[in-house]
């Protein structure tokens, strides 16, 4: 037990710290945005879909360059945004516990020093990766100290043009919000949906889901459950059947092996982080579709989780040929055996599907992807690269066609789908700070040259003297 002497600083000196460090370098700015009104209500200068990790990022960077109306709005309840409480299943986080993260460039505000301002030093060394509970905790508490008013259960519904430069959010629970940009910090699935084969829709939903749904594992105890796919995700859910006591557990995996290396995360740097974006198109494509055909191995501690299980199988080269019912159970087909399943969970990732994003109705028709505009070379054909979003220096979407749509300039995607455009800034937590903070310069600069002309009059007006008329003294 430590004594007084070495008994950690708590939470109030390190906040006390963060508004030194602040202070000293005059953030966040002075507000400089000109108001603005519309229908005699005023108007955001930002609103941000999403309260997880990339909206607080987006919004806290925001808020230090001085863009002071910013509305953050998340449809989960307060506690629940994003998947670390909720659909996200695995005991740690696959990141390293010592990266900066959403920190911004404050030390004060890194998970390293929260942790330590509660527990000490030597709790940190022995700390082995973040347990997903305990990161929950410190995106809550950094959303306190800088500042970011999160309204939750609010859900956009439609994002419509409103005149020539302003963008109006229809939504339940907070009515229709009128602003000047918006930020789609919308997540893994964040311009489509959960994905799953058609064979596997065609189940009866109360005999599978995908990794993404709302699993009853309780329900599974006894049952015969079997998972598809072989990632963290398919790891994580098949680790909390077993937990939960299901009879038998079945993974079933197309690959023959299990990859074993994490390929971007090899050559992290900055110059990836910084540099990616600035590559040939033929280069960011084959940057990715080698990281992605390389596939990424679950993380060591997940696949353990679930291999320490007697009752674990472990089905390699095993694609689904076929799924059927038989009687209340799942017949699942595979080239080598069949399989009785009371259950079945699909890892089978996300897609970008704008008809599955009701609020991009209007937009979504013009939206540029990478498919409409870049052929891979052969052997390089990628579907899911393909239906990435062709996206602008500072997120923006870009027109299909010139002049179809000038509103999609004003809307930002920073989530997963960005990743082909600007490289993995937001999506992951290593580089979430780099990408936030070029979203936040890419929309101060816009707003500053749309407003040039009250910025020149105010200018103009400007008039406290430097010299006051005293400073050389009259001579004889």
């Amino acid at each position: 037990m430590l004594d007084a002497a070495n008994a950690p600083p708590g939470l109030d000196a390190l906040e006390a710290r963060l508004r030194q460090d602040l202070a000293w370098l005059e953030l966040p700015a002075k507000s400089w945005v000109p108001p603005r009104m519309h229908r005699g209500e005023p108007v955001a200068d930002v609103a941000i879909i999403g309260g997880g990790l990339c909206g607080l990022v987006a919004a806290a960077a925001l808020r230090l360059l001085g863009i002071d109306r910013v509305r953050v709005l998340d449809r989960a309840p307060q506690g629940q945004e994003g998947p670390w409480v909720t659909y996200a299943r695995m005991e740690t986080l696959r990141s390293p516990k010592t990266l900066a993260g959403p920190a911004l460039d404050l030390p004060a505000l890194t998970f390293r020093a929260w942790f330590e301002a509660q527990h000490g030093t030597a709790a940190f060394a022995a700390l082995g990766k973040i347990p997903r509970v305990t990161w929950m905790e410190y995106l809550i508490w950094y959303r306190r100290v800088m500042g970011i008013a999160v309204e939750n259960g609010v859900e956009v519904t439609l994002i419509r043009p409103e005149g020539d430069d302003l963008l109006a959010l229809e939504t339940q629970g907070a009515g229709t919000v009128v602003c000047r940009r918006v930020v789609m910090a919308t997540g893994r699935d964040g311009l489509g949906a959960a994905w799953m084969p058609e064979i596997a829709a065609a189940l009866p939903a109360h005999l599978r889901a995908h990794s993404r749904d709302d699993i009853d594992f309780a329900a599974l105890a006894g049952k015969r459950v079997g998972v598809v796919g072989a990632g963290a995700s398919a790891m994580d859910n098949a680790g909390a059947a077993l937990e939960a006591g299901c009879a038998r557990l079945d993974m079933f995996v197309r690959r023959p092996a299990l990859p074993r290396v994490n390929k971007f995360t090899g050559i992290g740097s900055p110059g990836v982080v910084h540099g990616f974006a600035g590559l040939p198109d033929a280069w960011k494509w084959r940057f990715l579709d080698y990281v992605f055909r390389s596939q990424t191995p679950p993380p060591r501690e997940s696949t353990m989780r679930v291999s320490r299980h007697p009752h674990a199988s472990l089905h390699l080269a095993s694609p689904i040929r076929a799924l059927s019912l038989q009687g209340d159970a799942i017949r699942l087909e595979t080239p080598e055996a069949a399989f009785e399943l009371d259950f079945l969970i699909l890892a089978t990732g996300f897609r970008v599907d704008l008809a599955g994003r009701p609020e991009l109705a209007l937009l979504g028709p013009h939206i540029r992807f990478w498919r409409d505009r870049f052929t891979p070379e052969p052997g390089e054909e990628n579907e899911e690269l393909s239906d990435s979003p062709d996206l602008a220096p500072d997120f923006a979407f870009q027109e299909r066609e010139p002049g179809a749509c000038p509103a999609l300039q004003r809307v930002h995607c920073f989530n997963y789908p960005a990743t082909l455009s600007h490289g993995k800034l937001s999506g992951d937590i290593p580089a979430v700070s780099a990408g936030a903070q070029r979203l936040a310069r890419g929309i101060a600069r816009a707003l500053f040259v749309e407003d040039r002309e009250l910025h020149f009059a105010a200018l103009q007006r400007f008039d406290t003297p430097e010299l006051l008329g005293d400073e050389w003294p009259d001579r004889p």
